[in-house]
Parts: C-alpha cells; structure tokens; sequence
C-alpha cells in the first residue's frame, strides 16, 4: 500500500481524544534530539504481586512471561527484515489478552512503542499502542513513546491530550523533559496549518518505472503522487553512450553511504494546487533544483551514492504535472522512502538509505528562508537542522557557503585525481576511484538552479512522465543556460556547464517546444571557441556536440 492509501483510508482514532486528531501541521522547527524519535525507556521498576496462589498459577504466569518475551523478539527480527505486517500480527495477537495477559503489562507495552518507534513506524505506534495506553496503569514510558510518536506525525491535539496526561501523573524527575515536549508542540502550533483536509504531502510508489531515472508507480485508475528518483546529475542523462562514465562507479566498493535528498515543502504557498497543475513557477523550480543540485554534488564522491526524490501528480500511464508540498516529510514519508529504496536497491545489490535531507522553502516580500533536516535513517532521529536565509542579492554568496557547509558536514570528498585514479583503479582502503569529470562547485549557485530545474522538466517530458503543457516558454531558459556556459569558459565550471546547456539544446529540440533558428543559433554560440577570451572547447564537449547531433 503506498503512503496516499496510508493518508487517505479511513482509519480508526488513534485515542478516544479530542474529534480532531487528524491535524495536519508542519514539523517542529527547534525540535529537540530526546524528542526527535521515539525512544525506549525501561519502564519503571515494578514490585512483585504479593497476592497469594498456588503453584500452578505462578507457573503459568511465569509460562505466559516467557512466552511474551519471546514474541517480542519474534516481532522485533520481523521489524529488522522489513516484515512489517508480521510484526504487527504478533503485536495484535499479545495485545488481544488485556485481562492479566500480555495486552495488560506495561513491560510489554513500552518494548512494542520502543521497536516500533526505532524502526520508524510511528503511525502504528499511535494505532496499536495509543487506544490501549493506561497512564496510571502502564506509567510514563510508554507515554513518552507514543507523545514523540504524536509530535513526529504533527498530531497536535493528540500530542497535547498524552502531554496533559503525563504531566497528570506529578512525576518531578519528568518535568524538564515534558516541558521540552511542550515548546515542540507550541512551535508547531506556531508554525501550522490545522486543515485536516490539507494540501497533499509525499508519497511513495512501490516500484520502480522504466526510466533510467526510476519513477513510482502505482496500479490503479486514480489520479496520486508519486516520486520520481534521479540517480546522477539530471544533465548527464544520455551522454553515457558516448562519454562514457562520468562520474565514480561504485559497485562492490565498501563503505559507501546512500543518501537521498527530497524535494522540498512550500508552507504557506497560496493555491499550490493550482500552482502544482500549471507550468512551473519560481517557488516550485526552487523546490526540485535545490535536492537536485545537492544530490549532483554527492554523485562526484566516491563514498556517497545520491539520489533526488521528486513528486509526480497523475494518473499511472499518463503524463502528469508536478506536484508541490504544503507540508514537511513525516518520518511516516521517510519511512516510505526507505522501504522504496531498499526494494530497488536490493534488486540492484545495495542496500537502503543511510541519510534523508528533507526542508521547506519560503519566500516574503523577496526575503527566501530555506529549513534544512538531515535524518539519520538506521534510528529515524533528525541529525541536524540548518537554516538558511537570503534575498535576491545575496543569494549566490549564502548558497555557496550552505553548499559548502554541507561538504564539510558530511565529510564529502571527490576521491583520487580524476583519470589518472581511473587507470590506477581502486585507492588506498578500498574506495572506488574517483571519474573523469572533476568536481567545481558553481560560483553563481543561482543561475545553475534554474538550468538544473529547466534540466529536469524538458527531461521528464521526454520520458512521457510530465505533460508537454507543463514545459514553460523556453527562449529565456535555453538563452540564459548558454550565457552561463559561455561566461564560465576556460574556469573549472565549464565542463558541467557546457554538458548541461547542450543537453538542454537537444531535449528542447527533440520535444519540439523551441524554435529551429534559436536552437542554431545558441549551438553555433556555443561552438564558437575562435576569439582569445574564449578557450576552445574540451574534448569531451567536442564528443558531446556529436553524440548529440547538435
């Protein structure tokens, strides 16, 4: 079942709360690292019964004990093998029993909220454990599983009614941490958007498309979201016949960490349904090049293997539009994401996710406001949050140091020095060797946005996924790719430049959506390498050129 079944299936009341559980509000925004993900807290000590029995009863409580634990490791290697609905089968089976059983220990309770909150499933936790949590009778931790649970899906009123209860129970050793809930609580309400029939948010289809660049699909009539993977730079996409590899190949090397980077959330956005179904505007192009032009990044080291998630909004076998964010990933999304990722991986010999970047983008009165989180995937807890401002004039500077913070952060590094590492094979502790194109970062971060966003529009229309009408007029985009391009001649940048701008020539040219004269035109521009200030044009754009028939 893919997350809009999850969303939009009527379900059970999580608790016999407030009517209107189902708010949908936008992450926390200084949410704490305790409160990030759901944590197993050993319940409190418990004396034993000291109500007389006989033999026999002892016996079989004790029987019923053992019995217990066991399922519960039973439940937990089903949780680690994926094996979600067996899981929860054993979860049901335990907790059927709540008169003396299993279903009445706290013991058992705190370890289901605790594996099922490590493991990512937090909706389950509100499903399973929420209509059965007893404060008085279960104690606090199994409250404070479920209260994280509720703040991580934005369930405000149902986080307010567990925190109202916990704070019931006069537990001094309790307060600092509960009033650390109840700021996160206070910044969603701050922050939200309480319509239960909301703007749509990610979704996660179980399959892989046909592209090379993977899309989700989903077997049904119904208009859905869906996501689209882009596994290398967008521009590159057809150059590998002629080019060759471009960048590290990492099959069979150790150590490399999968990292995806998710398009981003637009809170706030006036009529972003209406925006979604029209072509492309700034807010929303801005939303898919700053994951893509991450995940570019990340497909120059040889210990990351990036991919981009982009949204798709349509019905399967026919081309769609993009579909904007209202909300921020959930860890419900995330979790999505890292089961879709698994599968494919798996079904090309690598493993899943090791870290998600998701954010929101703002933008008022020309003042941009852009929230990043990077999630820690093997405990589903939010590493770090950065936040980034800037306006029109000073967007190139605060881009670049953001990009380059980020190399900082996650230890990015290109690997050994391009062709010479390709002929000397593996380096030293058994990385892939880094691939021909060299890595420059661009010092107009700006203007390689709009060419990585107008990249990927003319690309997934060449694929059938976005309808034609979704492409925008071209003239400018085609006009300003190449400016860029021809401005960054004989500079490290030139390479990437060049490829993408000449890849966005072809694509434009093969849909048809540019006039014939302007395509000549900015290809002869682009071909033009006679005068001193323009180097000629390396090797590789001489074989771009061809293979592209421009």
């Amino acid at each position: 079942m893919g997350l809009f079944d999850r969303l939009f299936t009527p379900r059970k009341p999580s608790l016999p709360a407030p009517p209107a559980l189902r708010a949908s509000v936008p992450a926390p925004a200084g949410q704490t690292s305790q409160a990030s993900s759901p944590a197993t807290v050993p319940p409190a000590h418990q004396s034993p019964d000291t109500t007389a029995s006989t033999d026999g009863e002892a016996e079989t409580h004790s029987t019923a004990r053992g019995s217990a634990r066991q399922r519960l490791v039973e439940a937990r290697e089903r949780l680690d093998a994926r094996d979600s609905a067996a899981a929860l089968a054993i979860y049901e089976e335990l907790l059927a029993d709540e008169s003396g059983g299993a279903g009445a220990r706290a013991d058992v309770l705190v370890t289901i909220s605790g594996d099922l909150g490590s493991t990512g499933h937090l909706r389950e936790i509100t499903e399973i454990v929420g209509p059965r949590y007893d404060a008085q009778k279960h104690g606090p931790a199994t409250g404070l599983n479920l209260l994280q649970a509720y703040i991580a899906l934005r369930n405000v009123d149902a986080a307010q009614h567990i925190l109202d209860i916990l704070f019931g129970l006069g537990r001094p050793e309790l307060e600092e941490r509960l009033h650390g809930f109840s700021n996160a609580i206070a910044e969603l309400m701050a922050q939200g958007q309480f319509a239960s029939d909301g703007p749509i948010s990610p979704s996660v289809g179980p399959e892989g498309g046909a592209l090379d660049a993977s899309v989700a699909t989903q077997q049904n009539e119904t208009a859905r979201v869906n996501l689209v993977t882009i596994s290398k730079p967008i521009w590159s996409y057809g150059l590998e016949d002629a080019l060759g590899e471009l960048f590290p190949a990492r099959e069979g090397a150790k150590g490399v960490r999968r990292v995806a980077f998710a398009q981003l959330a637009l809170p706030g956005l006036e009529n972003i349904m209406t925006l979604a179904a029209q072509p492309e505007e700034e807010m929303g192009r801005l939303s898919r090049a700053i994951p893509l032009w991450l995940a570019e990044t990340f497909s120059y080291s040889p210990l990351y293997a990036p991919l981009a998630a982009i949204g798709v909004q349509g019905t399967p076998g026919q081309p769609g539009h993009y579909a904007l964010f209202a909300n921020e990933w959930t860890t419900d999304n995330l979790r999505q994401l890292v089961e879709s990722a698994a599968q494919e991986g798996a079904a090309g010999g690598a493993g899943g996710l090791d870290y998600i970047f998701t954010g929101a983008l703002q933008q008022r009165s020309g003042d941009y406001t852009l929230t990043l989180r990077v999630w820690e995937v093997r405990k589903f807890r939010e590493r770090k949050k950065i936040v980034l401002r800037w306006t029109p004039a000073t967007a190139d500077a605060e881009l670049s140091k953001l990009h380059a913070y980020l190399r900082q952060f996650m230890e990015w590094r290109e690997g050994p020095e391009g062709r010479e590492a390709e002929e000397g094979g593996a380096s030293e502790g058994g990385s892939p060797p880094a691939a021909p194109l060299r890595y420059a970062a661009p010092t107009q971060p700006s203007r390689w946005l709009d060419t990585l966003g107008t990249s990927l529009t003319l690309f997934l229309a060449s694929k059938n996924v976005l309808d034609r009408g979704q492409v925008p007029p071209l003239d400018a985009p085609l006009r300003a790719a190449v400016d860029h391009a021809t401005g960054t001649r004989g500079t490290p940048e030139e390479t990437a430049t060049a490829l993408a701008a000449l890849t966005l020539l072809a694509r434009a040219r093969e849909l048809g959506t540019a006039e014939p004269a302007t395509l000549e035109e900015l290809t002869a521009t682009l071909r033009e390498s006679d005068s001193p200030e323009t180097p000629p044009l390396q090797p590789l754009l001489t074989q771009a050129l061809s293979a592209l028939d421009l």
